[in-house]
């Protein structure tokens, strides 16, 4: 919906507040016309019904809005006398099309003195969860968003079972477009896997001014711009699902490339603008190396420090096979393999493969070799080892998965470029050879109508030779080189689809223990917040955050002891 029919729908909502509650307005001995004025009936609404103004603010703030109209209708309903379950409950089911009964159908008095406590335990806990849910939605919706690290992409800035606070406010509050979905959760309802919002109506963008700019090397949460899975996470099915901005999964990643860069990487590390980008300390880089031992690969010969990392076979095929297309082509149905070396019969290749098809392809496990993701770090730990023969780093072949999956291009994911950074406000040249780079961003981003025709490419209808970015775009990536789905393989992400600035890690744990009990003593209290930006070691404020905690349990408890001997 645009902002034309949203504003249409609001008057429409008005006339029926108006149609809904004139008498009652008049019965509280205001006038009838004061139903009728946009934002000044609410004002007069919250007087009549014994409530702060500013409850009217929360009325036009998306998602919250959901829950404070349900607390305005009962509100007013008890106003005029109706205390009842049963009414509480009709206002809820019909929308709040009950207060037209109750308007033109009895004969309701009003109560302007009466209490606004609740009347009973009962009523008194659920006025509490629902108005504890309201303050939590809006912190997690506008201000700061609880975030888990699920995958290792940005190991070893951010682990796997690190909890993060992400803000914001850095960036500039993103409004929901999604305006009916269940507070709190993503895109799907805990326990039933079911889709936790409806995909109309929708808002148009819009943002509110942030504190800062994103940075090259910050570390940003956005929605995965090729998201197509029917829930966040779990969905194998294939199928493409639809979803709004703010429904699509979300991310993490490092921002090497901003709006205006022009980038380019060379053996897996980022030149920006001709320089190489130089990474914050606490950012670790990990490639997949191929370390040979002088022994078959076993317990007792694999290096002891390295027994967390994660690491892949090294096979033996037959080259005829490696060379043929079709056989390419079902590998990466299979796997993900990489040419590390060959002889006169055999091609050497790393990764991880099925075994069933590496048993069809007569694959053969090379016993001295295993390809393990190391930082630079490990790597010379390793080349230190007593039963190392050599430590090589992997180097990709070109593959067509890499954006903009041209083929001719020979991009690899570890050499690629340059690529330009589109930046709002720039125009750059369409041709058929530039067309790759950009169309998705003129049809799927910027929502224009594109048709190409050889060099002739028209956008809504008409013929163009050129196009003007309306928004900026980001390169996000993993440090986990080797092991990170990221911009590599999907491109830009638009700025419409940033979440926040990720600011603290709250909790960490590993979260892949085998057990509860396993987690529990896994808990790396190191981590507990801990900033995640910044240079220099990492520095935990887990002391000062848990003396707040226990000054303010404190505080509370003797209070109220001190309201008992009252």
């Amino acid at each position: 919906m645009t902002y034309t029919q949203w504003f249409i729908f609001f008057l429409a909502v008005q006339v029926l507040h108006f149609l809904g509650t004139w008498k009652l307005y008049v019965k509280a001995g205001r006038k009838a016309w004061e139903a009728a004025i946009p934002i000044y009936n609410g004002i007069v609404l919250m007087k009549i019904i014994n409530r702060p103004k500013w409850w009217i603010i929360l009325l036009f703030i998306p998602i919250v809005n959901l829950l404070m109209f349900p607390v305005i209708w009962i509100e007013t309903i008890r106003t005029f006398g109706f205390y009842k379950k049963l009414d509480s409950l009709l206002a809820i089911v019909t929308l709040g099309l009950y207060i037209f009964y109750i308007n033109y159908a009895t004969d309701a008095a009003y109560h302007a003195d009466r209490s606004t406590k609740p009347r009973s335990e009962l009523g008194e806990w659920v006025s509490s969860i629902a108005f504890a849910i309201i303050a939590a939605t809006l912190v997690h919706t506008y201000f700061m968003q609880p975030f888990t690290i699920p995958t290792s992409s940005l190991e070893k800035s951010l682990l796997v079972g690190d909890y993060l606070f992400v803000s914001k406010f850095h960036y500039g509050a993103r409004v929901p477009s999604t305006v009916i979905a269940a507070p709190m959760v993503h895109d799907s309802l805990p326990f039933t896997g079911t889709a936790s919002y409806l995909k109309k109506p929708q808002l148009p963008y819009t943002r509110l001014p942030g504190l800062q700019k994103i940075k090259n090397n910050d570390i940003v949460c956005f929605n995965w711009p090729a998201d197509s899975l029917a829930t966040m996470w779990g969905d194998y099915s294939g199928k493409f699902t639809y979803k709004p901005v703010d429904k699509k999964t979300n991310y993490v990643k490092r921002c090497v490339g901003i709006a205006g860069d022009s980038l380019e990487m060379r053996n897996g590390h980022f030149y920006i603008n001709g320089k190489k980008n130089v990474l914050p300390y606490r950012a670790k880089l990990q490639f997949y190396y191929t370390f040979e031992c002088k022994e078959p690969i076993d317990q007792s010969t694999y290096p002891k420090f390295l027994l967390s990392k994660e690491r892949t076979g090294v096979y033996k095929i037959l080259s005829e096979y490696w060379n043929n297309d079709k056989v390419q082509e079902a590998i990466k149905q299979n796997g993900s393999l990489s040419k590390i070396g060959e002889d006169s019969l055999y091609t050497e290749v790393a990764g991880g493969v099925n075994p069933q098809f590496a048993q069809r392809l007569k694959m053969i496990n090379v016993d001295t070799k295993i390809n393990i993701n190391l930082t630079d770090e490990e790597v010379v730990l390793l080349e230190k080892y007593p039963l190392t023969v050599s430590v090589k780093k992997i180097n990709h072949a070109p593959d067509n998965a890499i954006f903009p999956h041209v083929e001719k291009l020979k991009w690899s994911q570890d050499n690629f470029g340059p690529i330009y950074i589109p930046k709002k406000g720039a125009t750059v040249k369409l041709d058929a050879e530039s067309l790759p780079f950009y169309k998705q961003i003129i049809k799927n981003y910027e929502y224009n109508d594109l048709v190409a025709n050889g060099d002739d490419i028209f956008i809504n209808g008409k013929k163009v030779d050129s196009y003007t970015f309306k928004q900026d775009y980001f390169y996000l990536i993993g440090d986990n080189r080797h092991n990170s789905l990221d911009a590599r393989y999907w491109g830009y992400v638009p700025f419409d689809h940033v979440l926040g600035k990720p600011v603290m890690i709250w909790f960490s744990w590993d979260a892949n223990a085998p057990s509860f009990t396993a987690k529990l003593k896994s808990i790396r209290w190191n981590r507990m917040f801990t900033t995640v930006g910044g240079d220099g070691e990492p520095v935990s404020y887990r002391y000062f955050v848990l003396a707040i905690i226990a000054l303010y349990i404190g505080w509370s408890f003797y209070k109220g002891k001190k309201k008992v001997k009252k």
